[in-house]
C-alpha cells in the first residue's frame, strides 16, 4: 500500500512538471523583397502559405504555442510590388495570420506617407522600439507585443539596424533619430521579462544582421567565434550578434538584414539566433520548450519554400490580381529621352558605351552619400537598348531583366585592380564580363592593362576602397571571384530600380555627352 501510494506521488510530481512546460513553435520569414510570386525555384507567398497553415494546423493539434513572424524589409523588389508600394505583399501577410513584423531599412525608401499607409493595410503591428520621431521618445512603430497563451506569454521586441540613418534615403530617414538597438534593449528586456513573469519569455523580432555572414554561415565550425569577433558588445551599428552578447535575457533572436540562410542556429551567451535567408526562398521554424520561463531544449529547421508545394488558393488568386495591376503600371511613362541608348550586337560586351554610361551613373548617383569610389558592371547584365523617345519601367526591365541588387564592397586595392584587369580584356570564352564602370580611366593594351587610374589617381594595393558593383558580379558571377574577398553590403536596392529613378530624376533627357572612359591600343 506504502509503495502504492509513493508511486501515485511521483506520478502526480511528474504530470506537475510536465504541466509547468510550454511548446512553442515559431515560422519566420525576413527580407522577403517583392518576391511574394513563385520565381525560379521557389513558390513565393502562396507556397508560404501552405506551410504556415499546416504547422498551424499540427501546433493546433497538439496544444502547441504558434506565432508567424517577419523581420523586416517587405519593400523594394519585385516591379509588381513596388509599383504598388507592397500592398499586394501585405494583404497576402494578413491573409497568412502574421502576428508581427519589425520595420526594415528598406521600410524607409519611401515618405512616411506610404510606411503609414501600410500600417493601415495590415492586420499585424509594425515593431520597433528604437526608431523615434527625431528630438522626442515617440517610437514610430509598436515598440514591442505581448502574446498570451493559454500556458505561456511571449514578449516580443522589435529593433531595428541603426545603419538605416545613413544607409536610408535621406530624404525620408531625417526626421527620425535611429537609437542603439542594444542600448535600448537594455532598458525594455528587464521591464518585459517582468510583465512576463513568472514562465513567460522574452524573444527579439529584429532586422539587424548577422555580421559575418557573406564568408561564415551559421551550422559551419567557428560560426560563433567569428560572428562574436566581427560584432563585439555594445555595438551601437552592431547586429544580433552584438544584441546578444549585450543584452542577457532573450531567449532567442529571430533576425533579418543580413539575407543569412542559418542552418543552425548560433547560441551566443544562451541566446539563439535564426535567420530565414531572403526573398521568399525559405522559412526559419524554431521550436521551442519553455520550463519556467527558460528555454529548457529546442528543435529547428530551415525549410526551403519550393515551387513545387502546392500553393494556396485564397493567397494564390489574391496575388494574381494584383500582378495584373502591377502589370499594367509597367507601360505606364516614367521620363523621355532625345537621346538613343544604344546596344546594338550587345555593344557593352565589347565597347565603352553611352548606356553602360548611363546605367554605372545611376548607381554613383543612388549611392553618393556612401562614398562610392567607382562603379562596377559586367556588359553581359545589360541586355537591351533605350531607344529615344518615351520611357517605361518595362523598358528598363528589358536592359535589366535578372533582379540584382546593388551590392557595396569595401575591397582592398589589389583586389580591385584584379578585378579592373580581369573585365577590362575581351574574353571570347566569358564576353559578359566585359566591365561597364563609374570613376575609373584606363587603357587595354596587347600586353594588358595600364594607365589604371580611380579619380585620376592610381590605385594603391594596401588602400581599401569603396565600390558599388551588383549582386552576380559581388558573389564571383562572370569569374569575379576575387570580388568574393571584399566585405559586402547588399543594399537590396534592384539595379533597374535605381536606374528607373535616375531617368526620372534627369528626364526629359536632352542630351547625354559621351567621354570615353577607357581606350583600346590594338
Amino acid at each position: 500500500m506504502k509503495r502504492s501510494f509513493a508511486a501515485l506521488m511521483a506520478f502526480v510530481l511528474l504530470i506537475a512538471i510536465v504541466g509547468l512546460s510550454a511548446h512553442l513553435v515559431v515560422l519566420e520569414i525576413n527580407d522577403t523583397h517583392g518576391h511574394a510570386w513563385p520565381y525560379g525555384n521557389y513558390g513565393g507567398f502562396a507556397a508560404i502559405a501552405t506551410i504556415v497553415n499546416q504547422v498551424r494546423a499540427e501546433a493546433q493539434a497538439n496544444g502547441w504555442d504558434f506565432l508567424f513572424l517577419h523581420a523586416g524589409d517587405v519593400n523594394t523588389g519585385v516591379p509588381e510590388s513596388d509599383m504598388l508600394y507592397a500592398r499586394p505583399d501585405i494583404l497576402a501577410l494578413d491573409m497568412m495570420g502574421l502576428d508581427a513584423m519589425t520595420i526594415g531599412n528598406h521600410e524607409f525608401d519611401h515618405p512616411w506617407s506610404v510606411l503609414s499607409r501600410q500600417m493601415a493595410w495590415a492586420d499585424f503591428p509594425f515593431l520597433s522600439a528604437n526608431i523615434v520621431y527625431k528630438g522626442t521618445d515617440k517610437t514610430v512603430g509598436q515598440p514591442y507585443l505581448i502574446e498570451k497563451f493559454p500556458d505561456l506569454k511571449v514578449a516580443i521586441l522589435g529593433l531595428t539596424t541603426k545603419t538605416t540613418e545613413y544607409i536610408g534615403n535621406p530624404e525620408y530617414v531625417k526626421g527620425y533619430d535611429f537609437l542603439s538597438p542594444d542600448e535600448v534593449a537594455q532598458k525594455y528586456v528587464p521591464m518585459l521579462q517582468k510583465m512576463v513573469e513568472p514562465d513567460g519569455i522574452v524573444i527579439a523580432l529584429t532586422h539587424l544582421g548577422i555580421f559575418g555572414s557573406e564568408q561564415t554561415v551559421a551550422g559551419t565550425p567557428g560560426a560563433v567565434e567569428t560572428a562574436e569577433k566581427l560584432d563585439p558588445p555594445n555595438n551601437p551599428y552592431g547586429g544580433s550578434v552584438s544584441l546578444a552578447q549585450s543584452v542577457s535575457g532573450i531567449a532567442a533572436i529571430f533576425d533579418g538584414h543580413s539575407h543569412t540562410a542559418v542552418t543552425s542556429p548560433f547560441n551566443v551567451n544562451g541566446t539563439l539566433i535564426v535567420q530565414a535567408g531572403s526573398y521568399s526562398k525559405y522559412i526559419a521554424r524554431l521550436d521551442l520548450i519553455v520550463e519556467n520561463g527558460h528555454v529548457a531544449t529546442y528543435t529547428y529547421k530551415l525549410i526551403t519554400v519550393s515551387k513545387d508545394i502546392k500553393p494556396d488558393e485564397a493567397v494564390q488568386d489574391l496575388l494574381n490580381a494584383y500582378k495584373i495591376v502591377g502589370s499594367a503600371k509597367l507601360n505606364e511613362p516614367i521620363g523621355y529621352s532625345k537621346v538613343n541608348f544604344a546596344n546594338e550586337k550587345d555593344s557593352t560586351r565589347k565597347a565603352d558605351t553611352l548606356i553602360g554610361h548611363l546605367i554605372t551613373d545611376a548607381v554613383a548617383w543612388k549611392f553618393k552619400d556612401m562614398g562610392i569610389q567607382a562603379v562596377l558592371m559586367n556588359g553581359g547584365g545589360i541586355r537591351a537598348p533605350i531607344p529615344a523617345g518615351t520611357i517605361t519601367y518595362r523598358t528598363v526591365l528589358t536592359v535589366l531583366p535578372f533582379g540584382n541588387t546593388v551590392v557595396i564592397l569595401k575591397i582592398k586595392g589589389s583586389d580591385l585592380l584584379k578585378a579592373i584587369q580581369w573585365g577590362a580584356v575581351y574574353h571570347p570564352e566569358d564576353t559578359g564580363a566585359r566591365l561597364n564602370e563609374w570613376g575609373l580611366t584606363y587603357t587595354v593594351t596587347p600586353q594588358g592593362v595600364e594607365n589604371i587610374l580611380l579619380d585620376g589617381k592610381p590605385i594603391d594595393p594596401n588602400v581599401i576602397y569603396t565600390v558599388a558593383t551588383n549582386d552576380y558580379m559581388a558573389n564571383g558571377g562572370d569569374n569575379y571571384s576575387m570580388l568574393k574577398n571584399a566585405q559586402q553590403y547588399n543594399t537590396g536596392y534592384v539595379l533597374a530600380d535605381v536606374v528607373k529613378e535616375y531617368i526620372e530624376h534627369i528626364s526629359p533627357i536632352e542630351s547625354y555627352p559621351f567621354t570615353p572612359r577607357w581606350t583600346e591600343v590594338k
